[in-house]
């Protein structure tokens, strides 16, 4: 579909939109690795992990990729306008301005929303890692590994509602869950506490902030202060979930496959739809996916009855 050039409405229309669109807060690129893609879908050998350094002995031993494999379609995403010609003719206080930029925002924000579906659906059949268990699973095996879990259980009062002490107490407990996962060779991964972002419900935030961001009342109650970022998610609807993420890995938890970036297009009065039905179209177009990447750089955690 190609902009037909219709003078300074669709030209500022598409310049309202991409400044818009630049504009919007996301997150998204805090805890996606960006993977440029080249065709319909791309497949992921990547996910085990590289040798560690060893005495040189006798020469080298070479170590190839492991067996698990990944495979990720792109997907086609569009939103569409539909302005009535007269619209355009009668507008005098800016309101097809103010859709289009509600639609870049939506836009914009489109890739968060997939990440919010990815970790709210992480514990269900359909939902799996590159170990073939669910993204979060009690049940994680890869190699040599053992048994793990980034699936977490913490108490609370009122799980819908913790308290900042319960939300301390849990933050703990996931950071050193993180940190004693082993790898594919049954070796601690190299983790420090860094990079953490605690993706949370609306409900949760100002407990989050509270719960890191504790004055000192006693000689422990600052150990976590500002030890991570705190994200609230709106799309995030069980009150009782939350997510600890680890940004800083050469792999983050989830992968943006980047195919064709997003697209402002147009049609106007020269269209077959501006001449026979006076509607005019303005629409976004792409081509990702948002997908799951290392399982060991997020867990969830469930507040449950005390």
């Amino acid at each position: 579909m190609a902009i037909i050039n219709t003078g300074l409405l669709t030209k500022g229309l598409r310049s309202e939109f991409f400044n818009r669109f630049e504009a919007a807060p996301t997150y998204y690129q805090d805890v996606a690795t960006r993977i440029p893609s080249t065709s319909d879908r791309e497949t992921y050998r990547w996910l085990g992990t590289v040798p560690k350094m060893r005495e040189w002995g006798t020469g080298r031993i070479a170590k190839g990729l492991r067996t698990e494999s990944y495979s990720v379609e792109n997907l086609k995403y569009e939103a569409t306008l539909e302005v009535d010609r007269d619209e355009i003719a009668d507008d005098q206080t800016g309101q097809i301005r103010i859709r289009v930029g509600e639609l870049a925002v939506r836009a914009a924000t489109h890739k968060d929303y997939l990440i919010s579906q990815l970790l709210i659906h992480g514990e269900s059949v359909g939902y799996e890692s590159y170990d073939g268990a669910p993204f979060f699973s009690t049940q994680h095996v890869s190699g040599a590994s053992g048994n793990q879990s980034n699936k977490l259980t913490a108490p609370a009062m009122t799980p819908d509602d913790p308290a900042d002490t319960e939300f301390k107490a849990a933050l703990k407990q996931a950071i050193a869950q993180m940190l004693t996962f082993k790898d594919d060779q049954g070796d601690p991964m190299p983790l420090s506490a860094t990079g953490l972002v605690c993706v949370v419900p609306p409900t949760m935030y100002f407990t989050a902030l509270e719960a890191i961001r504790a004055a000192v009342v006693d000689n422990s109650s600052n150990v976590l202060q500002d030890i991570a970022r705190v994200v609230a998610f709106p799309w995030l609807t069980d009150l009782s979930k939350w997510y600890l993420l680890k940004n800083d890995g050469v792999i983050r938890p989830f992968i943006f496959q980047d195919r064709e970036p997003i697209e402002f297009n147009a049609l106007t009065e020269s269209s077959e739809e501006g001449f026979k039905r006076e509607k005019f179209l303005y629409g976004v177009r792409a081509r990702y996916r948002m997908a799951y990447g290392y399982w060991q750089f997020a867990l969830r955690t469930d507040f449950v009855a005390a």
